[in-house]
């Protein structure tokens, strides 16, 4: 029987229980317990989840004849979660989404982020497109107020805030012609926000 195993019992958890708790797949637990070496990340985050010293989980097939029989179980293969495969007519259909709403700045995150959902399109290029568009929110704003205080008029005031909503319309309409074109956004960060 595999230390891993062992241990697991002992404390009384399930491999979900244990997956929970230290953030590593069933399926890699499956396998520790099979007879693969648990290493680096993993040796750690089950060592802390299990309150133990790392090196108690090193080595962790015992060489009797027992543990072979162990390891030679069949093993029911567990799905991963797989993530659904980008159709970007779907993804320009969430980008252009934030189109309808630039004058409403909530709904132009709150819309693209429901059909991100509901188009089953939950990958880096649709989050990146809520993430711009947070961004634009936040910073549409802080523009347009640091505009007031240089107090250069109505006339500037109102050309501000045009200027403000047609920065966000090429932002997107610029990125959907370099979605359309090489599957990738024109601006975009260098992180998510969501």
């Amino acid at each position: 029987m595999s230390k891993l195993k062992a241990v697991r019992e002992q404390k009384n958890l399930t491999q979900e229980e244990l997956s929970e708790k230290s953030k590593i797949s069933v399926r890699t637990i499956q396998r520790i317990e099979a007879g693969t070496e648990p290493k680096g990340h993993t040796l750690r985050a089950l060592a802390q989840a299990l309150e133990i010293e790392e090196a108690s989980l090193q080595d962790s097939i015992e060489t009797t004849e027992t543990s072979v029989e162990v390891t030679q179980e069949i093993i029911p293969e567990v799905k991963e979660e797989q993530q659904p495969e980008t159709n970007y007519s779907l993804i320009k259909i969430i980008n252009l989404s934030s189109l309808l709403f630039t004058l409403l700045p909530p709904l132009n995150i709150l819309v693209p982020f429901l059909l991100m959902f509901t188009m089953k399109q939950r990958n880096s290029l649709a989050r990146q497109i809520i993430s711009v568009q947070m961004i634009w929110t936040v910073m549409a704003p802080i523009v347009f107020i640091l505009g007031i205080f240089l107090k250069l008029g109505r006339q500037f005031t109102l050309v501000l805030m045009i200027v403000i909503v047609l920065s966000n319309i090429f932002i997107i309409l610029r990125n959907t012609a370099e979605i359309d074109r090489n599957k990738k956004m024109y601006f975009r960060l260098k992180f998510n926000m969501i």
